[in-house]
C-alpha cells in the first residue's frame, strides 16, 4: 500500500536572530505560517530491510543526510517496526527556498509511515522526533499560524487566522542557513568590535564558545534581544485581542479593521536575515520591493531565503500581482495561506 501526503511549505512572519546558544543554535523568535504550495510525498512499507528515497530532482539527498530519511529510521526504532520503506518525492517547492521544504517532507513521510504501518507514534513522540531531526520541523506538527521560540523547535498555536492571499518569488539563487547565520555573527562582531567577536554559531557542530566568549556574546547581542523583546511585547498586545475582526489601534494604526494577520504584520516585524542576504544577493533585495510595487501589504524573505513573499488584500489583487512579476521576469505564482483546519483537512491525499 502507498500512501500519498502533501507536504505543505511554510512562510515566517518575521524572524528575529538572538544570542548564540552553547549547543551551536541562535535563539530565535519567529511567527510561522503554513501555504498552500507543496511537495508531494508518497510512502509505502515492503518486505525486506532499509529506507530508499527516489527523487527526480538532483539537489535532493537519498541517503542518511535526508531529513525523511532520519525521520522515518527513528519512528521505525520507536514503533519497532520492520520493512523496506520507500519514499518517493515528488518536488515543487524550491530547494533551499526557506519555505521548510525539507522539514515539511519529513513530516509528512512521518505521517505516511503512520498510515502504511497502521501504527501511531503518539502526540509527544512526533513532537520529540520532530525536533531532534529539525529546528523548524515541529511547526508542521501544528500548521496554521504557529509561534516558533528556542531555535525555533518550541512552537506554540496561535490563533487560526482566515486565509489571505499570497504572491511567491522564487530565484534560481539558494542561500545556505549556516552561511547566513555565520554572516550574521559576522556582522555583529564588526558592529561590536569592542565587545568581542560571536563565533559563527547557526547549526549544531559549530564550536562551543568558553566562558568567556558566552558571557561577552550575552554583552553582544543586546539589539536584538531588544527587537526580539519589542516584538515580543507586540504579538502579547495581538493576542490579548479577542477575535472579533478588529485589531487595536497599535495593531491597525488607526487604520479600518482587517485581517488579524495582516494585522500582525503591521506590527512592523522584519526579517533579520534580509540585513545579510539582501547585500549578499541584490537581486532579492530587488523582488522584495517588487512585490510591494505590485500591490503586497506586506513582504518579506522567508527564513534565510531565497524564496520572497508578499500578502495581498485580495485574490484578484494577488493574481494582477503574479503577472505583473513574471512581465519583470521574476518566477512568481499565486497561492494562499493555509489556515490550521485546511491544513489538516488537505494533508493526506489518499491510499493506492
Amino acid at each position: 500500500m502507498t500512501v500519498t501526503m502533501r507536504s505543505f511549505a511554510k512562510i515566517n512572519l518575521g524572524l528575529r536572530i538572538g544570542a548564540a546558544r552553547e549547543d551551536g543554535f541562535h535563539d530565535l523568535l519567529t511567527v510561522y505560517q503554513t501555504i498552500a504550495l507543496h511537495d508531494v510525498i508518497r510512502v509505502s512499507v515492503k518486505r525486506g530491510r532499509g529506507i530508499e528515497i527516489l527523487c527526480a530532482d538532483p539537489r535532493v539527498p537519498r541517503d542518511e543526510s535526508n531529513t525523511c530519511f532520519r525521520i522515518v529510521e527513528e519512528a521505525m526504532r520507536t514503533l519497532r517496526a520492520k520493512g523496506r520503506v520507500l519514499i518517493e518525492i515528488e518536488k515543487r517547492l524550491p530547494v533551499q527556498g526557506g519555505l521548510g521544504g525539507a522539514s515539511s517532507n519529513a513530516f509528512a513521510t512521518l505521517l505516511g509511515l503512520e498510515r502504511a504501518l497502521k501504527k501511531s507514534v503518539g502526540g509527544a513522540e512526533r513532537f520529540r522526533i520532530a525536533a531532534e531531526v529539525g529546528s523548524d520541523l515541529p511547526l508542521f506538527l501544528v500548521g496554521g499560524t504557529v509561534l516558533g521560540v528556542g531555535r525555533g523547535e518550541e512552537v506554540y498555536p496561535l490563533e487560526n487566522f482566515p486565509a489571505i492571499a499570497c504572491v511567491v518569488v522564487t530565484p534560481e539563487v539558494g542561500v545556505s542557513t549556516p552561511k547566513a547565520f555565520a554572516a550574521w555573527d559576522r556582522l555583529h562582531g564588526a558592529d561590536r568590535q569592542k565587545a568581542g567577536a560571536l563565533r559563527p554559531a547557526g547549526q549544531p557542530g559549530a564550536a562551543v564558545p568558553t566562558q568567556t566568549e558566552s558571557e561577552s556574546a550575552k554583552l553582544t547581542v543586546g539589539n536584538a534581544s531588544d527587537r526580539m523583546n519589542e516584538l515580543g511585547r507586540g504579538l502579547s498586545a495581538w493576542l490579548s485581542e479577542p477575535y472579533s475582526g478588529a485589531p487595536s489601534d497599535f495593531l491597525a494604526r488607526g487604520g479600518r479593521a482587517e485581517n488579524h494577520l495582516l494585522a500582525l504584520v503591521r506590527t512592523g516585524i522584519e526579517n533579520d536575515f534580509e540585513r545579510v542576504v539582501f547585500p549578499e544577493y541584490p537581486e532579492l533585495s530587488d523582488g522584495k520591493r517588487a512585490l510591494l510595487r505590485a500591490g503586497a501589504k506586506y513582504a518579506s524573505l522567508s527564513g534565510s531565503g531565497s524564496t520572497l513573499y508578499g500578502l495581498f488584500a485580495s485574490r484578484e489583487v494577488a493574481l494582477q500581482a503574479t503577472a505583473r512579476l513574471r512581465k519583470l521576469g521574476f518566477a512568481a505564482q499565486a497561492t494562499v495561506t493555509l489556515p490550521r483546519r485546511a491544513y489538516w483537512r488537505r494533508i493526506v491525499v489518499g491510499r493506492d
